[in-house]
């Protein structure tokens, strides 16, 4: 899929890859959510598709954060507060842990939930307001939702489908 360059190109993108995740992710069996088989998002490393679930609900939900505060006027602390970007590991660990206690469909209905909210989000703009001038650093406001969102919606199916196909699901 091509990079999206106007707010309906990034709508789509959202709903598209969400809409394709959302299908794969219904195939999980509930007692398997919790197994730490899938592939890690290091290297070598392990985790469980409810971790999964858990890390993009998280940067989803940064995501708004990070849109909320600049509607308010509010300085935005890129990637989260407390984080420079070179401890993205160091942050995924908190969104595992923060969503620990959490059964996979409540996971579930968190990812549908922050989904639609930035769905919301980005059909309220315009193409000026996502794509019309930097946000951070060199990048659009319309970039850094499509980095944390369908971007991720897309890796994380392809992982997902190979947990699947290994697991005989």
């Amino acid at each position: 899929m091509a990079v999206p360059q106007t707010q309906q190109e990034l709508l789509q993108a959202i709903q598209t890859t969400y809409a394709k995740l959302a299908a794969d992710l219904a195939t999980v069996p509930p007692e398997r959510a919790r197994e730490v088989t899938l592939e890690g998002h290091a290297k070598g490393t392990l985790m469980s598709v409810a971790d999964l679930v858990a890390y993009l609900v998280g940067w989803n939900a940064l995501v708004l954060k990070w849109c909320e505060r600049d509607a308010r006027g509010e300085p935005v602390d890129f990637p989260e507060t407390g984080f420079g970007w070179n401890e993205l590991g160091r942050l995924a660990q908190t969104f595992y842990a923060d969503r620990a206690d959490l059964s996979f469909p409540a996971l579930l209905q968190q990812i549908a939930d922050v989904n639609a909210r930035i769905v919301a989000l980005v059909a309220s703009g315009t193409d000026a307001s996502l794509y019309g001038c930097d946000w951070y650093r060199t990048y659009t406001k319309g970039r850094m939702i499509q980095l944390n969102t369908s971007s991720p919606y897309s890796n994380a199916r392809t992982r997902l489908r190979k947990w699947l196909r290994a697991q005989g699901i």
